[in-house]
């Protein structure tokens, strides 16, 4: 059988000033053969659409009775033909076998396409300039960066432009509020305006569930922000993520774009967040197709910037707790001690949290996240603690006191050797961390756990060794006149 992609070649061999037989040669068919294609139409258009069967349908016996039955009562497209085959064997075992399950798909395909439920239409829409961005965010984790040798657990958002893909992305590490609002304004700052329409989904962080309609509204906050920048929500109907398309599809693009980049990197390590950040957009930029006329024309349909830029952190007003603790955001923090019974600012930003007193900061944290629900920092409680070492057995936050692995190892091999005192050198040795450093601290542990018995004497004259104090004496000049009174044998 000659193919039209051989008849093509013969007839454009033989427009090159070829002969016939040449050209036949080239197309791979006899002279004869080249003689019948040398001109008119190609094979397919000769072929004629055949009304007849080659060999008899083998489903023919039960396709009235057992398989259209099934495809009438199909109304979502469910129905699989291998599934319906394996229950005919089951039911005919001389009759069918698993190798007819090509021809029974196509039988369904034919009747569907004929019979069938209509499936969803979906309709292509026409960006218009400076009209609509969507937002979304993605997971990242899959890339393998690491920060410092350490797993980068965390998320990607992303603003795209509809109309000219311009699109900003950042790191984020949950789709909190905090977030959402602080890559929604380094995108439109970044971008010199404001689109009209902020298209996403239903973002928690965004949205609320109604309590009697069962439907989600704008969050009060979240509301607030779209004011003060003069933008619309447009929301997708939940469960459609399809609806949020320009967004999902720069999200394949994204990570497409990063993991190739990262390759041609060599490595996916990161000395700092704020390195990776860098990194991202500019890989982002450089793989970017977007024309720069429809970027322009973006730009100029933008509504302007509003004159400041709103707090993209939330502030709360806890009271410092006996515990030495706030309690922010539905999460537990400690702090110094000597605020206990104060009240203080906390600003829980997208990935840390500030606390402040009167103004001032006291401490920077990073902000807790995912079923992480408690950071208490050993140094806040060390000095309490070594003087009430019988609180470390049962202290609720107990766990948070090993800072690292090496630490955990230190307190179990003490428990091997010093039974029950083993809580009082674990907490002496942590508060020699405390006081001269986790890293120091660290590599003395290292050296020590090799050797095999140890206690805190041990850990603290490798780690600061007591100097010794050389009294000053102070020695009055004699008086002389003494001597000359004992010598005189005369009391003096």
């Amino acid at each position: 059988m000659v193919s039209d992609a051989q008849v093509r070649l013969l007839r454009q061999k033989r427009m090159d000033g070829k002969t016939q037989a040449a050209a036949a040669a080239s197309a791979g068919m006899s002279i004869r053969t080249a003689r019948e294609w040398d001109a008119g139409p190609v094979p397919s258009a000769t072929k004629q659409p055949r009304d007849w069967r080659t060999r008899s349908d083998p489903f023919a016996t039960v396709w009235a009775t057992e398989i259209e039955p099934l495809l009438q009562r199909d109304q979502h497209g469910v129905l699989e033909a291998k599934w319906v085959l394996a229950e005919l064997c089951l039911r005919h075992p001389a009759q069918f076998h698993p190798g007819q399950a090509r021809t029974l798909q196509r039988r369904f395909r034919d009747w569907r396409a004929v019979h069938g439920p209509e499936p969803e239409v979906y309709f292509e829409q026409v960006a218009v300039p400076g009209r609509e961005a969507a937002i979304d965010f993605t997971h990242g984790t899959d890339l393998g960066v690491t920060i410092a040798g350490e797993p980068l657990p965390h998320l990607l958002f992303e603003f795209v432009l509809s109309y000219s893909g311009w699109r900003w992305v950042a790191v984020a590490f949950g789709e909190t509020f905090e977030a959402l609002v602080a890559g929604l304004q380094g995108a439109v700052w970044a971008l010199g305006g404001v689109p009209a329409v902020l298209r996403s989904d239903n973002l928690s962080a965004a949205t609320h569930e109604l309590k009697h309609s069962s439907g989600r509204d704008l969050t009060t906050r979240f509301r607030a922000v779209l004011e003060h920048y003069g933008m619309r929500s447009s929301r997708i109907t939940p469960g459609r993520a399809h609806e949020n398309g320009v967004a999902e599809q720069a999200h394949r693009r994204l990570k497409a774009v990063v993991a190739q980049a990262l390759l041609v990197r060599g490595h996916a390590d990161f000395a700092t967040l704020a390195a990776y950040e860098a990194f991202m957009r500019d890989a982002v930029q450089h793989g970017c197709h977007t024309v720069a006329e429809r970027v322009a024309a973006d730009r100029a349909a933008l509504r302007p910037l509003p004159p400041t830029a709103i707090l993209s952190y939330t502030i709360y007003w806890p009271v410092v707790r006996r515990w030495s603790t706030i309690r922010v955001a539905h999460r537990t923090y400690s702090v110094p001690a000597r605020l206990m019974g104060h009240t203080v600012e906390a600003r829980v930003h997208a990935d840390l949290v500030e606390v402040r007193y009167r103004g001032q900061l006291v401490q920077t944290m990073p902000r807790l996240r995912g079923e992480d629900e408690h950071r208490v920092d050993y140094r806040h409680v060390i000095g309490w603690l070594v003087r009430k070492p019988g609180a470390f057995a049962r202290y609720r936050y107990r766990e948070d006191l090993f800072p690292s692995v090496t630490f955990r190892r230190t307190f179990d091999a003490l428990q091997t050797t010093h039974g029950e005192r083993a809580d009082v050198e674990y907490l002496r040795i942590l508060q020699l961390a405390a006081l001269h450093g986790e890293a120091r601290v660290t590599d003395v542990l290292r050296t020590v756990l090799d050797v095999g018995r140890f206690d805190y004497v041990d850990v603290q004259q490798r780690v600061a060794p007591p100097t010794p104090t050389i009294p000053t004496l102070h020695l009055p000049a004699p008086d002389l006149r003494a001597y000359d009174a004992l010598l005189a044998g005369v009391p003096a």
